[in-house]
């Protein structure tokens, strides 16, 4: 029978030795972590010098996160005391099978090497993958003026992928690009830091393989100030039976194949169950914008004094509105209606409960998945005209709209429309909204306001931007 406890004594032997191996690593990160803060000189100066190390902001990194440092070396420790309990709860386990009746076979070689591929390797490559990326910042070494410093959260994160994402990745050769800059530093939110818990599990992903379908995750982290997201190295998913989209002029006022959208992270699974009569579909804020039979009649049509028509809006500036902007909830119809009288307009979206931009897109329409916060990605002066409808009412603070209307002003251009549709609120906020929209000193062409309800009312205004020449 002694033949038999060959295998097992072999893995005894070798647990034993990887724990053995695991304490050694712990005291080489001991011994690592003293090098690196001897490297930078903390232990070498006078006690006046170290503190100007750690404190000041002339002669080293200002906004160096020790903090986050430690918080680095301590996630690795965890690991490794972590992975030393699971080594020593694997023996205990495997000694008490042994002593018992009912012990289990011997562990096979495949077996045998899961184990170490995904309780042993695994564990210590990703502490290894944490120690080595965790660095002191050189202020000025190999900067061009103006070049901003590296981020000083790059040790706060510990995905792998979102520390390569923000390090700032060097011009090949040294050269300096186009605009004078010798690096290239993407960017990610500053709100990113308390939302990193999500932020780490939208990062945490396979290069090159399938991105999970978590756009719904990343949407989180947009409308939560964690904005822009960094870009990923994976594949975004596709519906597994997407079909080739309708010609132009059949798709504007075509309801689009059901299959060619991802229903997973949806209430409804079809376009049908999107439907204003469903309450259950997942949405509430534009009732019947997936119904294109009622979409049809919009601004083609009056229903109250604060409809404006396309036709009208148009002829006050006839043959000068070319291109615009539409900030709205809806699918795409004011595009959809802009574009028959020859007006390319993009369509700001967010998929807040239904497949809003994949709607937009298969009508043969431009979405800008965009958040309410950010900065439009235009530049100044160069739009003819911003719409926009349902999306600003009574509830917005009135700080952020003064931030919104600032940015809509920057990039209309002189002479372009501000198209206000059926802005609502309560009556007693009429006037601080009023002010909001007349601050400006635009021309009004058109300026109704009227009772939605006895306590709410519309103010629906169109109104062109002063040229302010300098």
């Amino acid at each position: 029978m002694e033949w038999m406890c060959i295998p097992r004594c072999k893995f005894y032997r070798i647990i034993a030795t990887l724990q053995i191996i695991t304490g050694i690593f712990v005291v080489l990160i001991s011994v690592a972590s003293l090098h690196r803060f001897y490297s930078v000189g903390y232990f070498l100066n006078s006690d006046e010098d170290t503190c100007q190390k750690f404190h000041t902001i002339k002669d080293s990194y200002a906004d160096f996160d020790l903090k986050a440092l430690n918080d680095r070396v301590e996630e690795v420790l965890v690991q490794i005391s972590q992975l030393q309990n699971k080594l020593e709860s694997t023996i205990h386990k495997m000694d008490k099978e042994k002593k018992s009746k009912t012990a289990s076979k011997n562990i096979t070689q495949s077996e045998f090497k899961i184990f170490l591929e995904e309780e042993v390797i695994q564990p210590l490559y990703s502490a290894h993958i944490a120690l080595r990326l965790i660095r002191f910042p050189n202020p000025g070494a190999g900067r061009a003026p103006g070049s901003p410093v590296e981020d000083p959260l790059i040790n706060f994160f510990t995905v792998e992928e979102t520390r390569k994402y923000i390090t700032g990745k060097g011009n090949r050769n040294g050269k300096l690009s186009i605009h004078g800059m010798n690096k290239t530093y993407n960017t990610i939110g500053h709100a990113c830091v308390l939302m990193r818990k999500e932020l780490e599990e939208y990062m945490n992903y396979e290069v090159g393989s399938y991105c999970r379908d978590d756009w719904d995750l990343a949407q989180k982290l947009m409308l939560g100030g964690c904005d822009p997201l960094p870009r990923r190295r994976c594949l975004a998913r596709a519906s597994q039976l997407y079909q080739r989209p309708l010609p132009i002029n059949e798709s504007l006022w075509t309801m689009p194949d059901n299959r060619n959208v991802r229903w997973s992270n949806y209430q409804c699974r079809d376009f049908n169950c999107l439907s204003s009569k469903n309450p259950r579909r997942g949405f509430s804020k534009c009732t019947g914008c997936f119904e294109l039979e009622k979409e049809q009649l919009k601004w083609v049509t009056n229903t109250s004094a604060a409809d404006f028509l396309i036709s009208d809006v148009l002829a006050v500036k006839p043959g000068e509105i070319r291109i615009g902007l539409d900030i709205s909830v809806g699918t795409g119809t004011f595009a959809a209606r802009m574009k028959e009288w020859n007006v390319t307009v993009v369509s700001a979206s967010l998929n807040v409960g239904a497949p809003f931009s994949e709607m937009i897109a298969l009508r043969g329409l431009i979405p800008l998945y965009t958040t309410l916060t950010q900065r439009l990605p235009f530049f100044d002066n160069t739009m003819d005209l911003i719409h926009t409808s349902v999306f600003l009412d009574g509830w917005i603070n009135l700080q952020l709209l003064d931030f919104i209307l600032f940015d809509w002003d920057r990039v209309l251009r002189p002479g372009g429309l501000l198209w206000v549709d059926k802005f609502f609120c309560n009556r007693r906020d009429l006037d601080d909204y009023m002010y909001m929209f007349q601050q400006f000193r635009y021309k009004k062409h058109k300026w109704v306001v009227s009772f939605k309800s006895k306590d709410e009312v519309y103010l629906s205004a169109l109104l062109e931007k002063p040229p302010r020449s300098l």
